[in-house]
């Protein structure tokens, strides 16, 4: 909603200031078209020879992400505690019961507790494959952590790819509403013998060209990347939570204290307060007995 918000913001107040100045709009909605088309045609064939067909997917995909925001709430991150404590605690207590859990999470009592992290495959295989790993013995804790920590730059790395995409065509913008500008001079110069307030129309047309390019560039194509950028590193914390936690548990903290280094490590709009975690580890014991 606020995106939205902020696009309304920017036309009305760019178009209005304009009109209230006393331009005119005639001139740049009869443009517009040619322009837009020169313009955009130009960064949408950039923007597909850069990147191939998934990455282009993968883009279009992402846009939603700039007007829905993080996908991860802050009763996610408690959910996500939640969850992880009752496979650490499984694993002291039944490490043979624990197999089945991650083996199979689809089916799993406790991942089916947590719908939203349990449709998640990136989550879910980051907590499994770090629990196999435990189980398996892994005398080097350390070893295991720098798995993790590339396994999760790569996968962050991946998740930047869209912004980075947007960043670059809102880099060429402006280079372009300079081309599509010359394009119009030159049409202008063909014109040369006509009376100046043809010339004038002429040239305001081919002004448009320049407006567009950083219109676009620094109005809706920036702040759509840098939006998208911020967003994937939220989400980001949340895969970066769990591994705090299996980490943590690596090294043979106690189970309360794992949780305790994951919520210390969360950030602080989303970390759950300690009585509310309490009491919500409290239930899923209970529930245990």
């Amino acid at each position: 909603m606020i995106g939205i918000l902020g696009i309304v913001v920017i036309f009305v107040m760019v178009f209005g200031g304009y009109l209230a100045a006393g331009g005119k709009m005639a001139i740049i909605l009869k443009s517009l078209p040619f322009e837009m088309m020169m313009i955009g045609g130009a960064a949408i064939g950039a923007f597909l020879i850069s990147n191939d067909m998934s990455a282009v997917k993968h883009t279009v995909k992402d846009l939603g992400k700039v007007f829905k925001g993080p996908k991860w709430k802050p009763e996610d991150y408690r959910d996500l505690l939640c969850l992880l404590f009752s496979l650490i605690r499984l694993a002291r207590s039944n490490p043979v019961e624990l197999e089945q859990h991650i083996e199979d999470p689809e089916n799993s009592a406790i991942f089916t507790a947590f719908p939203k992290i349990q449709a998640d495959k990136e989550a879910v295989d980051l907590i499994c494959d770090t629990m196999r790993s435990a189980a398996m013995n892994y005398d080097d804790p350390h070893q295991v952590e720098e798995v993790l920590e590339k396994r999760m730059d790569a996968n962050f790395h991946h998740a930047m790819h869209s912004s980075h995409a947007l960043q670059t065509v809102a880099d060429g913008l402006p280079a372009l509403g300079i081309v599509a500008a010359v394009l119009g001079v030159i049409k202008t110069m063909g014109s040369i013998d006509q009376p100046p307030e043809v010339l004038g129309k002429l040239i305001g047309g081919a002004l448009v060209g320049t407006f567009l390019g950083v219109f676009l560039a620094y109005g809706l194509v920036g702040p759509f990347a840098g939006k998208l950028k911020a967003v994937v590193e939220e989400d980001n914390h949340f895969y970066q939570l769990i591994r705090e936690v299996l980490v943590a548990n690596l090294h043979n903290h106690n189970p309360a204290m794992c949780i305790e280094v994951g919520r210390q490590n969360t950030p602080t709009h989303n970390r759950p307060g300690f009585t509310e975690l309490e009491e919500a580890l409290k239930e899923i014991k209970q529930a245990a007995a």
